[in-house]
């Protein structure tokens, strides 16, 4: 058997990305050096775009990059890896992202509910996936983790209890961002 299989690797998603329902990036994040500058990534979404926007697929094959994308309302949800990755792998990051932002929009995945709430969605990105390796795959994990709002409670009304267990939850989350940064 002389098939040459790629060697494994933690560095499995390639960019994520979320557009409108004009192919405008809202959300695009690179984790390699396939597209370098912002002018080759813009134009790589939006051939992307123009390819996925009117099909009734999940996945596509685009410029040796294999992509997994869903659609809601005025959004696409994009998850791209390399042209030998598993595309169950891909997919299972999308759900989650996806999942994950709609919970955190309480169901409403719209454009002008996710630009209400980018920083939490920004915040999902980077739980989900940092510098190409996947972190978590649960969305409820990924949810309490960026839940930082307490119910949008203003901190002068909240309890003492409750201040100091947010804390405690900001503290946890940094710590192990620190142990992943160290472990790269």
């Amino acid at each position: 058997m002389d098939a040459s299989f790629p060697e494994p690797s933690l560095y499995t998603i390639k960019a994520v990305a979320i557009l409108d329902n004009d192919g405008e990036r809202i959300i695009a994040k690179y984790f390699d050096d396939t597209f370098p500058t912002s002018k080759e990534q813009r134009a790589f979404e939006k051939n992307l775009f123009n390819k996925t926007h009117r099909a009734n697929a999940e996945i596509i094959m685009l410029e040796g990059i294999t992509c997994v994308y869903r659609s809601n309302v005025d959004l696409f949800f994009y998850v791209m890896g390399s042209s030998n990755e598993n595309e169950l792998i891909l997919a299972s990051v999308l759900n989650c992202l996806y999942d994950s932002v709609s919970q955190m929009l309480r169901k409403n995945v719209e454009k002008r509910a996710l630009m209400d709430n980018l920083d939490g969605v920004f915040l999902a990105v980077d739980e989900i996936v940092d510098g190409g390796i996947i972190l978590e795959a649960d969305p409820n994990a990924v949810v309490q983790r960026v839940a930082l709002r307490t119910e949008d409670v203003p901190l002068t009304e909240q309890t003492v209890a409750q201040q100091i267990t947010q804390k405690l939850t900001v503290l946890q989350s940094a710590k192990e961002q620190i142990k992943w940064s160290l472990l790269k």
